[in-house]
């Protein structure tokens, strides 16, 4: 049974924290707890459902100054991120984790059908909401928002960075990143805000949120999504550019195009007239000639692609070269891996195929032992053997299956008293360049 908690604010709308009973977007499981999700509404209570998602580090108030020209004619649901804005810290695995936690939030309250406007990861939810639910979203508008957001080490990096450091220089860091230099000159009361925002997020469901975003790819799937689309990018918007906003609706039939000018990649907050009047313009056009769909047949996940089944019912051997480049390319890092295919082309070659199959594709899958686990073991076998090459790339693989600086020091501290002193040192030495380069601010 579903379990919810109201609490109603001194100012308009109701708050909840709910605990439902979700449905998983690739499977039927009828008895799956969602981890709480915190949201809120406004507008008349008989009028049909906008929802409205947050970028990253923002919370459900960077969408405050679209309400007057959307409550007038919808109900607005707008919910928090998980440990954003004081929500619970219970972090999200993936993007389609944060939807399958809204449409049990939808679920609950009884809502079949509704629009959807995210910007940054609240536009990935909103895109997958739509290739893995069509029958529900009536109406899509994706806000500074990309098929695939950068690169997954660039989201990787950055989940080393506040692990590391914490969140401090990265909420610093924000302003630059969301608005542009004539907004940031003149509005010093909302940079202080975003700073403080970013500041106040939890640093485990940020760190979280970053790896979901490292794994999101809709390249292969944009041609999936039915329902009207609007795509809306900031002309200076510098983390999620118009060219990608372009190739979104070069991918999505029919989606339609807006660039607002002179903003940057928080549009709702630095062009909150311009971004409203956009929305209430697209849900007021599209909501009436949406089509429903056939009945819900999920779309598999667009990465990593599924080998092809095997015959007469067989089950398909996984493919461990393909699966030890993909963890070898998440723990390393591309340019490594790119450097090191590069040299190993021609004569080792074959080598460096075996030891990705091998290495990275059966042993570091094995469910023996998680992944933080295997990297203290292998920083202390490669300090014994006195592999320094090999430990600076593991060093980087550590960080990023979520060891600390501070633990990594102490796994090499504690090699010393059975490896001796000199190899010790000599794997701090090759450490340290790599943990400052990989936590330096971003």
């Amino acid at each position: 049974m579903s379990e919810t908690t109201d609490m109603t604010a001194a100012g308009s709308g109701t708050y909840a924290t709910t605990y439902a009973d979700g449905h998983d977007l690739y499977e039927d499981r009828d008895d799956l707890l969602q981890p709480p999700l915190q949201y809120r509404f406004d507008g008349p209570d008989d009028a049909p459902v906008v929802v409205l998602g947050p970028a990253l580090g923002a919370t459900w108030h960077m969408w405050d100054r679209q309400l007057p020209v959307l409550t007038g004619t919808w109900r607005v649901l707008r919910y928090e991120l998980p440990g954003h804005g004081g929500a619970p810290a219970e972090p999200a695995a993936s993007v389609d984790d944060l939807a399958r936690r809204l449409l049990a939030v939808l679920d609950d309250e009884g809502i079949d059908s509704f629009g959807y406007a995210g910007c940054g990861l609240g536009a990935a939810v909103g895109a997958r909401l739509a290739l893995l639910r069509p029958d529900r979203v009536a109406a899509l508008a994706l806000v500074s928002a990309a098929a695939r957001y950068a690169t997954a080490d660039t989201w990787r990096q950055r989940g080393v960075v506040v692990r590391a450091n914490g969140l401090e220089r990265t909420a610093q860091a924000t302003p630059e990143r969301w608005f542009t230099e004539a907004f940031l000159a003149t509005q010093p009361a909302i940079t202080e805000w975003a700073v403080q925002m970013v500041g106040t997020t939890d640093t485990a469901c940020y760190v979280a949120a970053c790896e979901a975003l490292a794994a999101f790819d809709i390249r292969e799937s944009l041609g999936g999504i039915t329902v009207p689309t609007l795509v809306v990018a900031g002309a200076d918007d510098t983390e999620t550019p118009p060219a990608d906003a372009r190739m979104l609706v070069a991918g999505i039939p029919d989606a339609r195009l807006a660039v607002v000018p002179a903003t940057g990649h928080l549009a709702p907050v630095e062009e909150p007239a311009a971004v409203g009047d956009l929305l209430a313009r697209h849900f007021d056009t599209a909501w009436d000639r949406t089509v429903p769909s056939a009945p819900f047949a999920p779309a598999p996940p667009p990465v990593p692609p599924r080998p092809p089944a095997l015959p007469s019912g067989a089950p398909a051997a996984p493919d461990r070269y393909a699966e030890g480049l993909r963890i070898r390319r998440e723990l390393v890092g591309d340019a490594e891996v790119d450097a090191a295919q590069a040299r190993a082309e021609g004569f080792g070659a074959g080598f460096d195929a075996f030891a990705t199959r091998f290495g990275w594709g059966e042993v570091w899958t094995r469910p023996g032992l998680d992944r933080r686990t295997r990297s203290f073991l292998t920083l202390s076998v490669l300090t014994a053997l006195g592999r320094l090459g090999d430990l600076a790339d593991h060093t980087r693989a550590a960080l990023r299956n979520g060891l600390t600086p501070a633990e990594i020091e102490e796994a090499l501290l504690h090699t010393a008293v059975y490896c001796g002193l000199p190899a010790a040192q000599a794997a701090v030495d090759a450490a340290r360049p790599v943990i400052e380069q990989e936590t330096a601010s971003d």
